[in-house]
């Protein structure tokens, strides 16, 4: 009995000692995104790179769902030291002004043009005053669904909008843009909006297809209008102290998992997207296409009077 104790009690050690070795340096990741967005299943595959490549002396805790708090709770918990990881966007411009760039009407018409900023001086920009103004250290983006507009009427012009009650985010660049293209701008938290949409306080509103679908929105809009009025990104970042508290080679590991993480789910939404109009095609809904160029020329006043002069000389370079 007493040689399987012994043996018993030096693999407990050994296990003791692994996982010692594993808790070395640990990330808590929090983010709003659940379990099913691709978010957080490239935030897993952040996970599985770091943790593998550092032969388990990283341990990454993924926290969906806003488990740790919502997005301006995150960031204040990294720059107290308490969270290391999230993903944010323009909610940043509350430090760093030039994100605001990240999430303007019509400073982006194509994906392709997206990806040329963000890999370009404008990217280079906005990440380095983030890291500068925030303490946040970007290591990869997302691109995020361009926001389309959903009603019960087709809308093909700016003129087509004329006493469209239409629901969006409490952010006063979105309410001037809209009132500029004659809609009726309500601002209105996301939850209220389904209700609102049923009952007709409302009769329209715009999100990413993702959100269109998720909200079942399909049940009370007929419409899809294309209007990609707003195309972003959003970057995951990491607290630029405890990036710093790091061995080098584990910094390394951290930046390479972060450009894995970015190509897995760039595959990712490119496929999502596709697959999201069929869905709501599916259900019911109808895509229309409207004259974009005169969307963007009839926004371009309102957007340009709204910025900062640093923010518009930001968007001239976009």
């Amino acid at each position: 009995m007493i040689k399987p104790m012994f043996k018993l009690a030096l693999l407990s050690s050994v296990l003791v000692a692994g996982l010692s070795q594993a808790a070395e340096v640990t990330l808590k990741f929090g983010h709003p995104a659940n379990e099913e967005n691709i978010w957080h299943k490239a935030a897993m595959k952040f996970k599985e790179v770091a943790e593998t490549e550092s032969n388990g002396r990283i341990e990454v805790k993924l926290y969906p769902s806003e488990q740790l708090g919502k997005e301006m709770d995150v960031i204040n918990s990294i720059q107290l030291g308490t969270a290391d990881m999230t993903i944010t966007g323009e909610s940043l411009q509350n430090w760093a002004p030039k994100a605001a760039l990240m999430a303007v009407p019509y400073a982006f018409t194509s994906s392709e043009q997206l990806t040329k900023a963000v890999n370009g001086e404008v990217g280079k920009e906005i990440s380095e005053q983030i890291t500068q103004r925030t303490g946040l250290k970007p290591i990869a983006w997302f691109e995020r669904g361009p926001r389309h507009l959903t009603s019960n009427r087709k809308i093909m012009t700016p003129d087509d909008l004329n006493g469209l009650k239409l629901r969006v985010p409490n952010v006063p660049l979105f309410v001037k843009t809209w009132q500029a293209l004659g809609a009726k701008p309500i601002p209105m938290a996301f939850s209220e909006v389904f209700t609102s949409l049923q009952q007709n306080t409302i009769d329209g509103q715009e999100n990413p297809l993702s959100l269109i679908n998720s909200a079942s929105f399909y049940e009370v809009q007929k419409y899809v209008n294309l209007t990609g009025h707003v195309r972003s990104w959003i970057y995951v970042v990491i607290g630029q102290d405890k990036l710093n508290s790091m061995p080098a080679d584990l910094q390394a590991i951290v930046l390479d998992a972060g450009k894995q993480m970015q190509t897995y789910e760039h595959k990712m939404f490119a496929s999502d997207e596709a697959q999201l109009r069929t869905t709501l095609e599916s259900h019911g809904m109808e895509f229309v296409t409207p004259d974009l160029e005169a969307f963007k020329a009839k926004a371009k006043e309102a957007v340009q009077e709204a910025l900062t002069d640093e923010q518009l000389e930001l968007f001239k370079k976009i």
